[in-house]
């Protein structure tokens, strides 16, 4: 009953998850996450015959790969981008409406509710499965205010400390729409003086091919200082030592995460592998760390003295006593841990050392699947919201016939449950000024500390909020989203 941990120079014991099988044992509930299911099922596969692959590797591939396994993160990362069969190249539709919500007209946010509902009604229902999944961003839903409180922010830093020496260059990763980038340079040009928006710099980085276009046709033709440059972010190379400002709203809840446990006898941690054999059934396997990635983090969480509430205890005693217990697994919980995110960082440091970063993302979210900073997975079918409460219910039917062959998302809208002002985004601030260059001005660049602040704390302080106020005087530009932090 005991879980076995595989090891990849016999590849002789195995860990398996089969989430082709959802029988008895998945309704067990989600501790069973921890047990070998493999003494129960027949497994003919040689996973030491699966080709490793990564992301990158099969970005040219037309049809999901099978025979091949490969790291968390790159199967999440090739389930989302992939631009033949990923979710967001065949799948996501990011909300937008045609014209802005004329806040001051509506009664109350139940009327404002109806408003958007009515909005959602512009995208056709779904036949049958996964449909189209609909995205709606703050940015979408409170244009322009959102976006100018976004321009005010970054201006207000900008003409304190660099205007009228340094120009005015913004990096913006998940662009969507372009509406953001739209309604953040038509706020310059309009309330600051000419010569402010000539030294504007706007510089998009998409993923997207199709968001690429759509960006183009929206911005350059009344913002000729935009550049649309359709590539990962994790592809970038370019090095920009100018000031800058990187924004990356609602974005890093769509960055790949890898998968960890830990062994309950050594506290060793092991990283997860997901396998598809030639059915295109998954299987998720288990290794000692050898990705430097993965080790990475590990080391630099280590550091800063934080430990994992999923390591075992260090006494080994109570190891040695938990291990005795009937049916007791020999892994732990798994942890989620942020690679891509890590990667992000490590490519600002190194790619924009004089960047200022403005970050939102969500804080907390309900319905998690177990796990420590375990994400949220949830679906569209037949225009009603699905959550999934485990893996194996995505990962049980890799493809779908009313798709075409696309794949479904293992993490469809996957939204991992970051702690902005705890976790992974300290408000420590960044180093001594004493450290950076210097801009033009002579003012250090970086000096000041980074702040987090909520979504309201964050509209209080820059933005127009009497123009999201309804008629009873809610205002749902501070009352939504409240469990979004900001970096800045």
């Amino acid at each position: 009953m005991r879980a076995r941990v595989w090891d990849p120079s016999l590849w002789s014991s195995q860990l398996r998850r089969s989430f082709s099988h959802l029988g008895p044992l998945a309704q067990r509930g989600s501790d069973r996450i921890n047990y070998n299911r493999s003494s129960f099922e027949d497994d003919d596969n040689d996973y030491s015959q699966f080709e490793r692959v990564t992301a990158a590797q099969l970005a040219s591939s037309k049809r999901s790969p099978t025979k091949v396994k490969m790291l968390v993160r790159d199967f999440i990362d090739d389930s989302l981008y992939n631009p033949h069969y990923g979710y967001f190249s065949k799948q996501a539709v990011i909300f937008s409406s045609k014209e802005p919500l004329h806040f001051a007209s509506i009664r109350d946010s139940r009327e404002l509710d109806g408003h958007i509902f009515t909005h959602y009604g512009d995208y056709r229902s779904d036949a049958r499965g996964p449909g189209r999944q609909v995205w709606h961003t703050p940015t979408e839903l409170f244009k322009p205010w959102y976006g100018q409180a976004v321009a005010q922010c970054i201006l207000s830093e900008y003409m304190l400390k660099s205007y009228p020496y340094d120009d005015l260059v913004i990096y913006e990763i998940g662009a969507g729409n372009g509406t953001l980038a739209n309604d953040v340079l038509d706020y310059v040009r309009d309330e600051y003086p000419p010569e402010v928006y000539e030294r504007v710099r706007y510089n998009i980085i998409e993923i997207s091919p199709q968001l690429a276009e759509v960006q183009r046709n929206k911005l350059i033709e009344n913002h000729p200082s935009v550049r649309v440059v359709n590539k990962s972010i994790f592809d970038w190379v370019a090095r920009d030592n100018s000031a800058c400002f990187f924004i990356a709203l609602e974005v890093i809840d769509n960055f790949a995460h890898d998968e960890i446990r830990y062994s309950i006898e050594t506290r060793q941690p092991f990283q997860a592998l997901v396998a598809i054999d030639e059915q295109g059934d998954f299987s998720q396997l288990y290794e000692p760390i050898s990705d430097g990635l993965i080790a990475n983090f590990l080391s630099l969480r280590e550091e800063t003295g934080h430990v994992s509430p999923v390591v075992p205890p260090s006494s080994p005693l109570l190891r040695r006593l938990r291990a005795s217990l009937p049916f007791a697994p020999n892994l732990s919980k798994p942890e989620y841990i942020p690679t891509r995110l890590l990667q992000l960082l490590n490519i600002l440091r190194d790619r924009f050392p004089r960047h200022r970063l403005l970050l939102s993302d969500f804080a907390t979210l309900p319905d998690a699947i177990p796990g420590h900073n375990s994400p949220v997975v949830q679906t569209r079918v037949q225009n009603t919201m699905i959550l999934r409460d485990m893996y194996e219910h995505i990962m049980a039917k890799p493809r779908i016939a009313s798709l075409e062959g696309n794949r479904a998302s293992p993490l469809l809208t996957n939204s991992s449950t970051v702690d902005l002002g705890a976790n992974f985004f300290f408000s420590h601030g960044r180093r001594p000024p004493g450290d950076y260059v210097t801009s033009a001005s002579g003012l250090p660049v970086g000096g000041r500390k980074s702040s987090v602040f909520t979504h309201r704390e964050f509209m209080e302080t820059y933005a127009t909020v009497s123009g999201t106020k309804l008629r009873n005087g809610e205002n749902p530009l501070l009352d939504y989203y409240q469990n979004v932090k900001f970096l800045f």
